[in-house]
């Protein structure tokens, strides 16, 4: 009895290994599972980016706003008849090299 005991006991744990430690085993499974729900937070921050640039290329696309705007900031663009300022800060006017 002793022995039938410890056979059906080997026979449950040769059973059971490959449902938790296999090829398609739990352990598996909760590691695939992390892996997706990792994958579905960075495809939600990538959507929110995407999302944001289309809405900056249609704004570009139709809009003349957003084309001054880019014009204005990163090229330093005037319009004709318009006049420029620029402030010079205190401090830099101060540290100019050769006075």
């Amino acid at each position: 009895m002793k022995y039938l005991t410890l056979a059906l006991a080997g026979l449950i744990v040769l059973l059971q290994y490959p449902m938790w430690l296999g090829k398609g085993g739990w352990l598996r499974v909760w590691e695939t599972d992390r892996l997706v729900s990792s994958q579905y937070e960075t495809n939600g921050k990538l959507r929110a980016r995407n999302g944001a640039l289309d809405a900056e290329v249609r704004d570009l696309k139709q809009g003349l706003d957003a084309v001054e705007e880019r014009a204005r900031s990163e090229l330093g663009m005037i319009r004709q008849d318009e006049i420029f300022f620029q402030v010079m800060d205190e401090r830099r006017v101060n540290s100019t090299p050769g006075k």
